[in-house]
């Protein structure tokens, strides 16, 4: 009997909620991934993508990363794996680089021998791409009894689907026993044409939408052929406190606060949901509550649609264009999302040439910085002049994480040419971060990780994506 760990979605370099100390939970709960892997003696770990959070891992995660890796190779467990899309890169990826170094192996259209499976590789591909790819893998050895495709993508019949796993399966030169999947958050498994197909969830939350205990899928293969695939649950992940609370008539922050100090909030993560038809609250002051009580993070999403009896908005019409720089200043922005403002609204740019512009400005502030669109810091009123937006492009931006970095062009397989893809994650309202499924899509709890995504093509790189292109 052959047995792997099916593990994905670790998200490493995640500063969820701005907190340093959630940047260093993905990269904890990799390591308790690999230590169960050793502990329990595995045939292989295999990760179906999104190692990282985003294409430009810091030194830190990288170091910690390559740490947790030599730890699989000193027990002589590969490491096997494909590109997600928040991971993916132009050039060569960071999986080739722990390649290099010997502490993995990328899979792709040519198996991958671990005891009687062959096992095979398809990177992330966008939507737009995939009527041209063809799923032309090598033949699987005579040694090999099973054969098992690793990939990453949203597929069928999982909620939130844009992938057809029927085509992909008959397409296929190859019969698969088991398809292993990564990029929905949530674990689940399904039988499609004889094939078992599964997600293995991620390994930490990465939105307030994932409720479920984190973990991965264990998968054994028997001499008959057979496929059986169980989940095991990771007991170290950071602690999540979810308070909801449905206010009635007249209740308000007194109700709300009283359901919060029912719980142990010590070192947790602590998701406010309010719902109901009670008093407006403040939120600032349920999450200034909740840190007071030792919470890690605070975050209060008040679900109800009510009026904000204390804003007013007044408009001087001598100066529109002054009010619209006033609002915009009110909104917190960040200094990369005022100067896309100023350059919509510049009226010496022909109409025609806006959206070019902007589009090549945004690469641009990409390429130079991954948190340039991070909010702006707040500052005093009194400290502020109410000037132009582009006067306020010289302050600084506020420091952060920012998915839109995870924009990426991922390749179809090793060695094969690049396909465009938007790889960020959308933040679910709870999360109320700057951050994308990858989140963007509706995350199929995959995502909503404050990453789904939407993918789409870039310009820039306009060739077609196959898997004849494998190396």
């Amino acid at each position: 009997m052959t047995r792997v760990i099916h593990t994905g979605d670790t998200h490493i370099g995640y500063q969820q909620y701005n907190s340093p100390q959630r940047r260093e939970d993905f990269l904890e709960a990799f390591r308790s991934v690999v230590e169960d892997a050793v502990a329990d003696d595995v045939d292989a770990v295999v990760h179906a993508g999104d190692l990282f959070h985003d294409r430009r891992p810091s030194l830190v995660d990288l170091q910690g990363t390559v740490e947790i890796l030599r730890t699989l190779d000193d027990a002589d467990i590969p490491f096997l794996a494909v590109v997600g899309n928040h991971e993916s890169k132009r050039d060569a990826q960071w999986l080739d680089l722990f390649a290099d170094l010997g502490l993995a192996t990328r899979l792709g259209a040519d198996p991958e021998i671990v005891g009687d499976v062959a096992l095979y590789g398809l990177d992330f591909v966008p939507r737009s791409r995939r009527d041209d790819l063809e799923y032309a893998f090598e033949p699987v050895p005579d040694a090999a009894e099973h054969a098992t495709l690793v990939t990453h993508g949203l597929f069928e019949p999982f909620a939130h689907a844009d992938w057809d796993t029927e085509e992909l399966l008959e397409e296929s030169t190859v019969d698969f026993d088991a398809v292993l999947l990564g990029d929905n958050h949530k674990p689940d498994t399904a039988e499609v044409m004889d094939t078992w197909v599964t997600y293995c969830g991620s390994t930490e939350r990465a939105s307030a939408s994932e409720r479920e205990d984190r973990g991965y899928n264990l998968v054994d293969f028997d001499a008959d052929g057979g496929v059986a695939i169980s989940r095991r649950g990771l007991a170290d992940t950071r602690e999540f406190v979810f308070v909801d609370v449905e206010l009635e008539a007249g209740e308000g922050v007194d109700r709300v606060q009283e359901r919060v100090r029912q719980h142990d909030l010590e070192d947790a993560v602590v998701i406010v949901t309010v719902e109901g038809e009670g008093k407006p609250i403040t939120p600032a002051t349920i999450e200034e509550a909740a840190i007071d009580r030792d919470a890690l993070v605070a975050r209060v999403n008040d679900r109800r649609e009510l009026p904000d009896e204390d804003e007013e908005v007044s408009v001087s019409f001598a100066d529109p264009d002054a009010a619209v720089r006033e609002r915009v200043r009110e909104l917190g922005l960040s200094d990369a999302a005022r100067s896309i403002d100023e350059t919509v609204r510049d009226d010496d740019l022909v109409d025609s040439n806006v959206r070019e512009t902007v589009e090549r400005r945004v690469r641009d502030l990409l390429e130079d910085d991954e948190s340039a669109f991070d909010p702006a810091p707040e500052r005093a009123p009194e400290d502020e002049d109410v000037t132009t937006v582009a006067d306020e492009l010289a302050g600084d931006d506020a420091s952060g994480d920012s998915t839109a970095a995870a924009d990426a062009e991922p390749t179809v397989a090793n060695g094969g040419e690049t396909a465009a893809a938007n790889g960020g994650e959308t933040p679910s309202a709870a999360d109320d971060e700057p951050e994308p499924e990858s989140e963007s899509e509706p995350e199929s709890e995959a995502t909503e990780d404050d990453s789904s995504e939407e993918p789409t093509d870039d310009p820039a790189d306009a060739d077609t994506a196959s898997l004849g292109d494998f190396a």
